[in-house]
């Protein structure tokens, strides 16, 4: 534990040297969190590495072997079940755990928030765990809550273009090396397709995934629908963010070849007519919302916002009701890291105010 600050709240940060980790270290400095105490932690194999904060050195420790006691919130970045394993074990020793897995976000007793989407949740955290939103859900949910809002949100269809990065460091690298051994075998081959280049073979997204794209992402539940359990996160994560049980959502997710920043297309029904016009004027004043003429994958990279476009009538919906419209976002900022640390600053005002 290292001393930050006079007062604060003492952070902790579970699965600091990975990918999410090392941004979320990144916006703690950047957005000013106002930390007294700070610790890193991680698995055994990343223990005893040093990594600096602000002019710090911090020792990263092994959770195994930790002491949970002192710290006021920790961030989790460190996988489902990292996070079955130890969110109940920090939780029970004071902490209020924000999670960036999949493993909590469907309990009735914890909070799946995005910051700027529907904070009040954080009101009451019965388990003493907060859930982060899957990245495509965060990316739509500040763009969809306030024309829920505004309109009546009635069906939802996404088809998501997810970056490499989404699948962590071995799908970058699978990308890296796939990219490279294409370049080495010449362009012309690439015209061509089929299996004109000699690809590695794919180590992490199912398929090569350089210069394709593959309608695969997750594994096949086994409930009779033949969608990816990435699919049904974003319909059952928006219905309880948006505070809406009953809504129809259907969702495609694949995996395309770029390295950073998901994009959705989207399709929203609602119960109240609504022109682009109107859509744009209340988007414009939505937080954490840009609107672009053309939202792409690098426009979106190391940015904050939710950047919408292409927004028109969706001419398969009778009347006036419904809306067609593309969004990107940066998977690993907003995605995972920024809300996160977003979060952290309502549990701070909500809960540790009197160490502020």
């Amino acid at each position: 534990m290292v001393q930050i600050n006079e007062r604060g709240v003492n952070v902790a940060v579970l699965g600091a040297t990975g990918q999410v980790g090392m941004v979320m270290r990144r916006v703690l400095d950047e957005r000013d969190f106002p930390i007294k105490d700070l610790r890193f932690l991680a698995s055994a194999r990343s223990a005893g590495q040093t990594l600096n904060w602000r002019g710090h050195d911090i020792t990263v420790e092994d959770v195994a072997t930790a002491d949970l006691s002192g710290i006021d919130i920790a961030i989790f970045s460190a996988g489902g079940g990292t996070s079955k394993q130890w969110a109940p074990k920090f939780a029970e020793a004071g902490a209020i755990v924000i999670d960036n897995s999949s493993q909590w976000r469907l309990h009735d007793d914890v909070p799946l928030v995005v910051a700027e989407v529907n904070p009040d949740d954080l009101d009451e955290i019965p388990a003493g765990i907060v859930a982060n939103p899957n990245c495509t859900t965060m990316a739509i949910m500040p763009v969809l809550k306030p024309l829920a809002d505004a309109f009546g949100l009635k069906r939802l269809i996404v088809s998501s273009y997810q970056a490499v990065s989404g699948a962590g460091r071995a799908g970058v690298e699978q990308l890296m090396n796939e990219a490279k051994a294409a370049v080495e075998q010449g362009a012309d081959k690439l015209v061509f397709g089929g299996d004109a280049i000699d690809f590695p073979e794919p180590t992490k997204v199912a398929r090569t995934i350089a210069f394709n794209e593959v309608p695969m992402i997750g594994d096949i539940v086994d409930d009779g629908s033949e969608e990816t359990d990435e699919e049904q996160k974003l319909r059952n994560e928006s219905r309880k963010i948006l505070h809406l049980p009953d809504l129809k959502a259907s969702c495609t997710c694949v995996r395309v070849g770029v390295f950073t920043s998901h994009g959705m297309s989207v399709n929203a029904e609602f119960e109240q007519d609504v022109t682009p016009d109107q859509a744009r004027e209340v988007l414009g004043e939505a937080p954490a919302v840009e609107l672009v003429d053309i939202p792409t994958a690098q426009l979106a990279a190391g940015k904050t916002p939710s950047f919408v476009g292409r927004i028109r009538q969706d001419q398969a919906v009778d009347g006036n009701k419904g809306l067609a419209f593309f969004v990107t976002n940066d998977n690993l900022r907003k995605g995972a890291a920024l809300n996160a640390v977003e979060l952290a600053e309502v549990v701070a005002q909500k809960h540790f105010a009197d160490q502020l």
